[in-house]
């Protein structure tokens, strides 16, 4: 199978307001809009999508259905500082603040309103201990 896109896709109750949500603090723009299901790509690059589907709609099969838990999302953006500085004035629930990691990110971790957690990365060098478990030319050069 050849995959040609992907994005995750989150089970919410209030599919609007979830929209709204990503809208507003990851510049996300509507692609398809609906009661139902809405589709979002981001503001900068239309290949970064993310959609929200209300958890009983009848295509999910009764066993796959429900909100979304266990998830992460990660957004990776340029400049995590200046991310963190305005999802602190916008009041974007922080559930880890901003942190860099030996393993080679500086990120800080949020939360939507359907508690799925969004960790906002970007890639700094790992510590001599991590970057030894990269693949060649993965890991960000020191």
């Amino acid at each position: 199978m050849r995959v040609t896109s992907y994005y995750p896709v989150i089970q919410a109750a209030d599919v609007a307001a979830t929209a709204e949500f990503y809208m507003r603090h990851f510049r996300m723009e509507k692609a398809f809009d609906s009661d139902w299901y809405v589709h979002l790509a981001s503001a900068e690059d239309a290949r970064v999508n993310l959609a929200i589907l209300a958890p009983d709609h009848p295509t999910i099969p009764p066993e796959g259905r429900g909100t979304a838990r266990g998830v992460i999302l990660n957004f990776e953006v340029e400049d995590v500082d200046a991310a963190y500085a305005r999802a602190l004035d916008e009041g974007l629930p922080i559930v880890k603040p901003l942190a860099s990691e030996a393993f080679g990110q500086r990120h800080f971790i949020a939360r939507d309103p359907n508690g799925v957690l969004i960790d906002v990365i970007t890639p700094i060098p790992p510590a001599p201990e991590f970057a030894a478990r990269f693949a060649p030319g993965a890991a960000i050069a020191g």
